[in-house]
């Protein structure tokens, strides 16, 4: 059967790239090994009846302020998409019994930082006018293919706009560490603690270089829009894509993994199926991580051993786990009752134990204490759980994914299946100290270790939840190797897309899109 595109993996990415496509009228199939589309956004009931998970992914923000939901909003939400918004949106709890956190709402925020720094409130505003000035260029850059004529247009736009010397800053923010540019800007440990937290989303500790970026977005963003998670789960994405690309005349093969791709004169000429099924196309776009396709599915001889190379040497960023609990009532944090408002609750009290974590799990030790990404769904999304019960979901940040030893010499084990319960244990004793008696309300609790979360999407290599690290010489026009970060490969007809490609890991559908407009328009 032949296609004008066919489509390895419904990631998100993968899937945008489909609908895209069916929009523009190219007949597309998306064939998928596992039983289940969605790669890293799924939402399952994972411990008991009734109490919904997500997965991996939980925030949605990205996917709903990108591009490709602004250009194909109708159909989505015609097939059911639906957000929960999010008015308290992250905190970060500290040792001496407080929090720090972001509320949609200005005052609420200002309030907060008010009460431990007059200094630090008025850089607060000052920074959020800098962001309204900054956004549309700083969102264009993320939003054009790199490097492209786009961005340079981009760049004289801005210096004739803005100046020179907002051309530098921006510069310094893309290069600078989360430390430095937050000890430029605020002075309480604490507010550069609290948004210090978001370097660990990706894989930037506090003295990384161009880790400052994702702080600032995010700080921001969230300041000026808020949050959104999905209505029902995550999922409802991934489902509302699925319907879209279905609408459009699109295909989705579940549950039968491509074996190879085939190629003939120097391109790709469609895939080949475990089952044996052959399917015929113009393009093949793969919604992987590299190393699965040129290890994998591609004959050793179609690209060059230069290209191959670099692509075995693409880093993967440090492992996570997810841990997640079905509770009988939300954590009382220790901080006060308004955290349980919150949709993420950061366990990252400062920049020291932050940066010895990373070290730590950089030299395959077991952190002995990680930072922890706590989201709080049903608190925000009743439809999580059962009536009166919640949902946890916590993201332990950062991991090794081949264990050396244990920073503390407790745990013995140096393989995750052995190692993932104990440490898991770990974690609820670390929520235990910021949540008192949080134990006793789990009434079940699903654990995915590194190893786990590799097994459940091959994409996430080592645990590595962002498909590859994200500092400097992975990034921008790098990624995910120098000269093929455009989509296309050495392949003809045969591109990539997925958080391996720029702009990286998050559910902003950049790539996928990116990719499917430079293919159609």
């Amino acid at each position: 059967m032949a296609y004008d595109a066919v489509v390895i993996g419904a990631g998100h990415n993968g899937l945008a790239a489909a609908v895209r496509l069916a929009e523009k009228g190219w007949r597309v199939a998306v064939v998928e090994g596992k039983s289940e589309p969605g790669g890293a956004v799924k939402t399952r009931e994972l411990t008991l009846p009734g109490f919904r998970h997500d997965v991996c992914a939980m925030n949605l923000s990205m996917f709903a302020g990108s591009a490709f939901f602004q250009a194909h909003k109708d159909a989505l939400l015609a097939q059911g998409l639906g957000f929960a918004p999010v008015e308290d949106c992250f905190a970060t709890v500290f040792r001496d019994g407080t929090y720090l956190g972001v509320s949609k709402t200005l005052d609420k925020t200002l309030d907060r930082i008010l009460a431990i720094s007059v200094a630090d409130a008025q850089a607060w505003r000052e920074m959020l006018a800098r962001f309204g000035g900054d956004a549309p260029f700083l969102f264009a850059l993320l939003g054009s293919r790199m490097p492209s004529w786009d961005v340079a247009k981009l760049v004289a736009k801005a210096w004739r706009e803005k100046g020179t010397s907002w051309l530098f800053d921006t510069l310094k923010l893309l290069l600078a560490t989360p430390r430095d540019f937050l000890d430029a800007h605020f002075e309480h440990p604490k507010v550069k603690a609290m948004m210090a937290a978001w370097g660990l989303h990706l894989d930037f500790a506090p003295d990384v270089a161009g880790g400052a970026l994702f702080p600032y977005l995010e700080s921001m963003v969230n300041q000026s829009f808020g949050m959104v998670i999905g209505q029902g789960g995550a999922n409802t994405i991934v489902k509302a894509m699925v319907g879209a690309l279905k609408a459009k005349g699109g295909e989705l093969h579940l549950g039968d993994c491509v074996a190879r791709v085939e190629i003939q004169g120097g391109a790709a000429t469609g895939v080949t199926l475990k089952s044996g099924k052959r399917l015929d196309a113009k393009a093949v776009i793969c919604n992987a991580h590299p190393q699965i396709l040129f290890s994998d599915l591609v004959a050793a001889d179609a690209a060059p051993a230069k290209f191959r190379g670099d692509v075995a040497k693409f880093r993967a960023g440090p492992g996570t786990m997810m841990l997640h609990l079905a509770l009988d009532d939300l954590p009382d944090w220790r901080a006060g009752e308004a955290l349980r408002g919150f949709a993420y609750v950061h366990v990252a009290p400062d920049l020291e134990m932050m940066s010895r974590a990373y070290a730590e799990a950089s030299a395959g030790l077991l952190p002995a204490e990680p930072a922890l990404v706590v989201g709080q769904p049903s608190a925000i999304d009743a439809s999580r759980a059962p009536p009166g019960k919640h949902v946890l979901w916590v993201q332990v940040r950062v991991l090794p994914a081949e264990i050396r030893g244990d920073s503390l010499g407790l745990i013995k084990a140096q393989n995750w299946d052995e190692a993932k319960e104990p440490y898991a244990e770990r974690v609820l004793d670390i929520l235990e100290c910021y949540a008192p008696g949080l134990r006793a309300r789990v009434l079940g609790r699903c654990v995915f270790s590194p190893l786990d979360l590799e097994r459940e999407n091959p994409n996430l290599i080592g645990g590595d939840n962002l498909s590859g690290s994200h500092h400097l010489d992975q990034n921008f026009f790098l990624r995910p190797v120098a000269g093929w970060s455009r989509y296309r490969t050495p392949v003809r007809n045969l591109y990539l897309c997925g958080a391996s490609t720029w702009p990286g890991a998050g559910t902003g559908a950049g790539s996928g899109f990116l990719l499917a407009k430079m293919l159609a328009g």
